[in-house]
């Protein structure tokens, strides 16, 4: 008897058989609002010519995985920088750490440096992420997608709300994080293989910014360095061990790393911290680090202006892509990211110094095409500036009268006899 999981919450299909009537609308209705904290008016189902979510890793990708010393099946873990509008993808080599396999330039993000708090502050999420295959959706209207998760312990802890939170494609962001399709699908098959290998959830570690002193020195004043700098800890722990932190919550801030010195006792994200310790390495080695990055960041507060902090600003994007040009998928990639202009009362504005990315309406195969030449990033705009299903508003009549996008096969993860999950 082959057991099969629930791909997501969004409508998947359980095997390779189809669905019976009754069932595939069902799945069809929740899928079409599983994405609505990131969509708006101008949002599609685009068609593709075949199952997108099974898609192949590029040979191009292949071909730096060996470089690199990488299996396909290794686990993964996502960075995020917001500042700097890109997103990098760790995986671990044959020595069992993880290193940088890729960084993919961001299309857009939506709302301020700084955490997501309430429904409908169009910000993007912060903070450690752990992303299982029930959060991955090969049905998305953004082509494909995964929830980060949001709200999660630490958030839920803070009483932050909000929900359906992606990293999705299209190109567009009501507060999510976009890429091109073409990025998604090569992020969404990396993940598929991990998952297949044996990972049961990857992390995704997203950041205001990198974490070096001369961002701190440049964000003194922000009302956020707090949290930032506790996020900064963990960011400190994986650069120095190369290994995805173990992440707790407890009296409401997170802690990495930890080992309980009573087994029988437990985290509790609102309540007082049970005594732990972390391993005398890694303690000594991230206090080290931050104690020379502060004396960094102190020394260059005397010599840089200290950022500004900005409102009413909707987000930004990696300028290559804004510009209509796709860098490619470099692993070396370092951009400053372009923010978006001020929001105007009519929605999201736009400026002749800062262009906006203008929606295409054409078919996702022709867009992936036109990035794997470099030809231009196909454009998009923001869809508006509010999340309609976290506000508890009204969907636009659009939606409701999309069609429903057809059941894919082997869309559903298989547990495999040897651990992790099939999609095929």
């Amino acid at each position: 008897m082959r057991v099969t999981k629930l791909y997501g919450l969004r409508g998947a299909v359980l095997s390779r058989h189809a669905f019976a009537p009754a069932r595939s609308a069902a799945i069809a209705a929740v899928c079409a609002v599983a994405l609505s904290a990131c969509m708006g008016a101008d949002s599609v189902v685009s068609s593709t010519s075949g199952p997108k979510h099974l898609q192949p890793i590029s040979p191009q990708t292949m071909a730096l995985l060996e470089a690199k010393g990488m299996d396909k099946s290794s686990p993964i873990l996502l960075r995020i920088f917001k500042e700097e509008s890109e997103l990098e993808i760790w995986k671990k080599n044959r020595e069992g750490k993880y290193a940088l396999l890729k960084a993919f330039p961001i299309c857009r993000w939506s709302g301020e440096l700084g955490p997501k708090i309430k429904t409908g502050d169009r910000q993007a999420p912060e903070g450690f992420y752990s992303i299982t295959p029930e959060l991955m959706n090969p049905r998305s209207s953004y082509y494909l997608s995964f929830n980060l998760g949001y709200p999660n312990e630490f958030d839920r802890a803070h009483g932050r709300t909000g929900s359906h939170l992606m990293v999705h494609g299209d190109c567009s962001s009501a507060g999510c994080y976009a890429m091109t399709d073409e990025q998604i699908r090569e992020i969404y098959a990396l993940s598929r293989e991990s998952f297949d290998g044996g990972q049961l959830a990857f992390q995704v570690q997203a950041f205001p910014f990198r974490m070096t002193a001369k961002n701190l020195a440049r964000h003194r004043k922000n009302p956020n360095m707090a949290f930032w700098r506790m996020l900064k800890e963990g960011s400190d722990h994986f650069e120095i061990t190369k290994q995805e932190p173990k992440v707790d919550i407890c009296e409401k801030r997170y802690v990495f790393n930890a080992h309980l010195l009573d087994p029988s006792q437990l985290f509790n994200p609102s309540g007082k911290c049970p005594e732990y310790e972390i391993p005398e390495e890694i303690a000594v080695a991230a206090r080290a680090k931050r104690n020379a990055d502060d004396r960094e960041a102190a020394i260059l507060a005397n010599l840089l202006p200290a950022a500004p902090i900005t409102t009413g600003r909707d987000g930004g994007g990696n300028p290559a892509l804004m510009a209509g040009r796709l860098p490619g998928f470099d692993d070396n990639l370092t951009t400053a990211s372009t923010p978006a202009p001020p929001r105007s009362a009519a929605g999201a504005g736009a400026s002749a110094s800062t262009p906006v990315p203008q929606s295409p309406r054409r078919d996702n195969e022709v867009k992936a095409s036109a990035y794997a030449s470099n030809g231009g990033a196909g454009r998009t705009q923001e869809a508006g500036d509010r999340e309609p299903e976290e506000a508890g508003e009204p969907q636009p009549a659009q939606q409701s009268q999309r069609s429903a996008p057809a059941a894919l096969p082997g869309a559903a993860p298989i547990r495999a006899a040897g651990g992790g999950f099939s999609f095929r």
